[in-house]
């Protein structure tokens, strides 16, 4: 017999809160979706966060209340890096999660930061119908997660002491980079690197553990780096930094939901990725005039100097995460077919 501690203890440990009423012959189900980033409204605020907010609307609205979720913004269910293992385990429902970030437990997820791999949105949105989505979809389904909704963002570099446009503007920086792969980059350029999840580059930088933080337009201004930088190095024009940050889903609970709430998800994640591109492509217009606003330089990257770190890659980290495993290079490969 369950004593009530139990019973208290079991429900305060499952995911997907299950809400059944007597007589009805469906269960309302609440989804818990959490992410890193800072909180703001449907209409306002960071657009990865409104991103969600429109999800858990839309999905109410089209289940008839069969489906609702939470949002937990500032990592404030769960930590930062723990989100991707929590899905996986069935203990987090859904996350807009930096897919490198799960690299030090699915080394094959930092295909998703591969510096100079992609270099343009249009290319980016190629690899959901192309064999590399496919590939990428099945490995993580394979893994426990589940992709909703395909967002790229392009990135761009706040600093300290000096710009870092072009590779050897690296030497003797302290650089947060965003995956093992741009890590690599950036030492064979002369950089040490530090690892940080973008909520933590802030920090970072204000306290002289890093000179200068790669990350993504949006990141860029939602952190308020240009507090702590004096140049921002933009990539609205062209990236060889283009991270894929997708909503994604616990697989397993995905399949304990009747097929018509599945439908219902997929479907509307779908739909939110145009709005995910816009949201990207708009701060990286925009963050150069929050930065030259705080009194900050600003410089573009060209198609030229992206070859450049490109170059890099191709020696380093591409050939050093091919050789990882046989996912690995098959990814690798189908990525670089859709750059051809």
């Amino acid at each position: 017999m369950l004593s009530r501690r139990h019973v208290i203890a079991s429900a305060l440990a499952a995911p997907a809160i299950l809400r059944l009423g007597i007589g009805t012959a469906q269960a309302a189900t609440t989804l818990k979706i959490s992410h890193q980033f800072p909180g703001g409204t449907i209409d306002k605020g960071d657009f990865r966060d409104r991103l969600c907010r429109m999800f858990a609307e839309e999905v109410k609205k089209r289940s008839g209340g069969e489906i609702s979720a939470e949002i937990y913004p500032n990592s404030s269910l769960i930590k930062t890096n723990a989100q991707f293992s929590a899905m996986r385990k069935g203990a987090l429902d859904i996350s807009l999660y930096p897919m490198p970030y799960a690299g030090g437990e699915v080394p094959e997820t930092n295909i998703a930061l591969m510096p100079g791999l992609v270099t343009t949105y249009d290319q980016g949105a190629r690899w959901k119908t192309s064999p590399v989505g496919k590939a990428l979809s099945d490995f993580l389904a394979d893994k426990g997660i589940i992709l909703l909704t395909w967002v790229w963002q392009a990135g761009g570099v706040a600093s300290r002491s000096r710009a870092l446009v072009a590779p050897e503007d690296a030497k003797g920086l302290k650089v947060r980079g965003g995956s093992r792969e741009m890590d690599m980059v950036l030492q064979t350029a002369g950089a040490s690197v530090l690892s940080v999840p973008s909520n933590e580059i802030y920090t970072a930088m204000q306290t002289g553990a890093c000179d200068a933080g790669i990350t993504s337009s949006t990141s860029l201004i939602s952190f308020r780096l240009e507090e702590v930088s004096k140049f921002l190095t933009s990539g609205a024009k062209a990236s060889y930094w283009f991270m894929l940050e997708p909503l994604m889903m616990s697989k397993s609970i995905f399949d304990a939901l009747p097929k018509n709430q599945q439908d219902i998800i997929l479907t509307v994640g779908a739909e939110l990725e145009a709005f995910g591109r816009k949201g990207a492509q708009e701060d990286d217009i925009e963050v150069a005039n929050v930065y030259k606003k705080a009194g900050a330089s600003v410089s573009e990257l060209d198609l030229a100097t992206v070859n450049k770190w490109r170059d890099i890659a191709r020696d380093t980290a591409w050939k050093d995460y091919g050789a990882k495993t046989k996912t690995a290079a098959n990814l690798l490969k189908l990525a670089t077919d859709v750059a051809a």
